[in-house]
């Protein structure tokens, strides 16, 4: 993990206001040190240096993490969320070397006004309020271009990409899409584990693919901008939206089927043909995913199990990472979430062993360190981190972004 970045002046979330008087305050997690420092890497001096300098020096994109900070105590977790002012953690990105992060709305769990979820009132409200915190301060800035990627790294700022994981709350308004990217939205899912008008979620016991509407919806988000992310569709959905699609898509967090059967991580095919197309799979590390037969508990190790496969599968150049972490106890949010997030039908009836946290990929200020270090510890070159670690990712949103 670095030192704090020399741009960050030590802005916390909702600065200009006041606890208490303007929102409720609530005691958070710890950005850093919530868990023990990772101890697997064993790196030596030039080893680390090496580390910290591609973390320093080259372009770093997470495809996918959850930048809040959640309540130390989860008991608070659902007034917490339904205040609608959920914090971002700058502090924490300050370590993380990050040039661009695509940070999800928690929409599923975005319980404003329904324990439901997904309704597009919510989201946007979840949207604007966040919004108004990142324009109250300048370290990390709004990443809607490429632009402003090329920005962030050259003044030693991040760009905070707003993603959302799946198009449930647009229902059958394919018109919500555009007020979405007006609001800032540059990735978007098809569909979460259920079923929406657009296609299938991963959970279903049938799989129809990608309905009419969402054919529609998959053009309008080519004709904006918008990327495409299948990480929590069904496989024939996946299908049927890389075939659909005139533009590469994206599986942003994941992991392979063929290493760890469950519905949660993706088949060869799928994998195979998103490459294809050009798009990108980025390797998840969210809690109890990502496990291997090699590695069972999971952890760093477990996670880069699942890189290796991929790039074995489909090279180099078409696998990234995207973490799916997030500031605080994320196994607890599972566990307060599970019906929401359909854990145990994405997880299907596989067993494994439960952690307390992803050893080395905890949060979002330590995961690139540790994922760059291995790398480095496993030989890779210069070259093949800069691709793995944001180059690939940049390529597809050459041809994605307008």
């Amino acid at each position: 993990m670095l030192e704090p970045a020399k741009q960050y002046a030590g802005y916390r979330a909702y600065d200009y206001l006041e606890p208490g008087v303007d929102y409720r305050a609530f005691e958070l997690a710890q950005e850093v040190g919530r868990v023990p420092a990772y101890a697997g890497l064993d790196l030596s001096t030039s080893e680390t240096e090496r580390t910290a300098r591609l973390l320093e020096q080259e372009t770093v994109v997470s495809l996918h993490d959850h930048l809040q900070v959640f309540p130390q105590d989860m008991t608070d977790l659902r007034s917490y969320i339904r205040q609608g002012r959920e914090s971002t953690g700058y502090e924490g990105l300050s370590r993380s070397g990050l040039t661009a992060v695509f940070d999800n709305g928690m929409d599923g769990t975005c319980c404003i006004s329904s324990d439901a979820g997904w309704k597009y009132q919510d989201v946007l409200y979840d949207l604007g309020v966040r919004m108004a915190d990142l324009a109250h301060q300048d370290f990390v800035i709004k990443g809607e271009t490429l632009k402003d990627i090329r920005h962030a790294q050259e003044t030693g700022r991040i760009a905070h990409v707003f993603s959302l994981e799946a198009a449930t709350m647009i229902e059958n308004e394919v018109d919500r899409l555009d007020v979405l990217y007006g609001f800032g939205v540059r990735m978007m899912g098809i569909a979460y584990s259920e079923a929406n008008t657009l296609g299938s979620g991963l959970k279903e016991r049938g799989d129809g693919g990608l309905t009419y509407f969402g054919e529609r919806a998959v053009q309008r988000m080519n004709k904006l901008g918008i990327a495409i992310d299948i990480s929590h569709s069904g496989d024939r959905t996946c299908l049927d939206v890389i075939k659909t699609s005139a533009k590469p898509v994206f599986i942003t967090h994941a992991g392979a089927r063929g290493l760890w059967p469950t519905n949660r991580m993706k088949t060869d095919e799928t994998i195979v043909e998103c490459a294809r197309r050009g798009g990108v799979i980025g390797i998840e590390a969210a809690p109890h995913t990502t496990l291997s037969p090699k590695h069972p508990k999971h952890s760093l190790e477990s996670v880069m199990d699942h890189f290796q496969y991929c790039v074995d599968l489909v090279g180099l150049e078409h696998v990234t990472f995207g973490p799916d972490t997030l500031f605080g106890d994320h196994v607890g949010l599972h566990d307060a979430f599970s019906s929401n997030l359909s854990i145990s039908q994405a997880h299907g009836h596989v067993d494994y062993e439960q952690v307390e946290y992803v050893d080395g990929v905890e949060n979002p200020a330590e995961e690139f360190f540790n994922i760059i270090g291995w790398l480095v510890k496993h030989g890779w070159s210069d070259d093949e981190i800069r691709a793995v670690v944001g180059g690939n990712t940049l390529r597809v949103l050459e041809e994605v972004w307008i």
